[in-house]
């Protein structure tokens, strides 16, 4: 299976709201809430990355962290909790929690790039998938190969999945043709740099050889503009970023935006 093959690539460039994004610094501390995800898609936005998590009683809910204690008013391992007490949770202490259910059902024409973030949400998330029949609508990775296995034998080729960063780190810098081309990820998903800023991951070589086995190439966060120009001309197919109105922009000026209802 190539990108071509899944609905979810069918644009000319995926800008992706990362946890949502934000327009103004104080909305910075709402991620990954529905206020988030629906400012972003009101701005125009098709694609937005966020992440599973999944309650001790089995909710699956966009959650980034492996506590509740930076983004929210409440405290602990959010795994170990039930979602009767997870739903009291408020992030920045305004917004409730999201479970996908909800995101799914409200926000009908958005498309989600979704992290795995533990394995107790794998079968959560492909039961939600086959409820609200979002095949087309996600495309799942995880920095776990273990867990993006699973999610893979689970659901065969119906859903998009990534290759994991980790793999085309390594693929980066030992012969990534023939790997690439055998991995079942038909998206390469990347930080640019890797081990804190000082390793390139991104190279020309590495794009070309992505795009030569049917692979896009999508780079995370990117908040910088020149940077966003950089790596638009460096040929990735789509960019993670917070700063929706700064990448919307760029996007404009190269003829590369799709709001969300064309």
């Amino acid at each position: 299976m190539q990108a071509g093959d899944y609905r979810f690539f069918d644009t000319r460039f995926a800008a992706m709201a990362h946890r949502g994004g934000f327009l103004a610094d104080a909305d910075r501390a709402r991620e990954n809430t529905l206020y988030a995800f629906t400012r972003a898609v009101d701005y125009g936005y098709r694609y937005l990355e966020t992440d599973a998590h999944v309650s001790a009683d089995g909710v699956l809910f966009s959650f980034h962290d492996s506590t509740l204690d930076r983004v929210t008013d409440a405290t602990g391992v959010p795994e170990r909790l039930p979602w009767h007490v997870l739903q009291q949770a408020r992030v920045a202490g305004i917004d409730p929690i999201p479970t996908f259910d909800e995101l799914l059902e409200t926000l009908p024409t958005a498309r989600f790039n979704i992290d795995l973030k533990v394995p107790q949400a794998i079968e959560p998330l492909v039961r939600t998938i086959d409820a609200h029949n979002a095949y087309d609508r996600v495309c799942v990775g995880s920095f776990s190969s273990a867990r993006i296995r699973t999610f893979r034998r689970l659901t065969g080729d119906r859903v998009a999945t990534a290759a994991g960063p980790l793999g085309v780190a390594w693929q980066a810098y030992a012969g990534p043709g023939r790997r690439i081309a055998r991995s079942a990820g038909v998206v390469l998903q990347i930080p640019a740099r890797a081990w804190g800023d000082r390793v390139p991951v991104l190279s020309p070589g590495l794009i070309r050889t992505a795009h030569a086995a049917g692979r896009a190439v999508h780079v995370w966060t990117i908040n910088d503009r020149a940077e966003m120009e950089r790596l638009i001309d460096a040929g990735v197919d789509g960019l993670v970023s917070d700063r929706i109105e700064v990448l919307a922009q760029v996007l404009a000026g190269r003829g590369l935006w799709e709001h969300a209802d064309e």
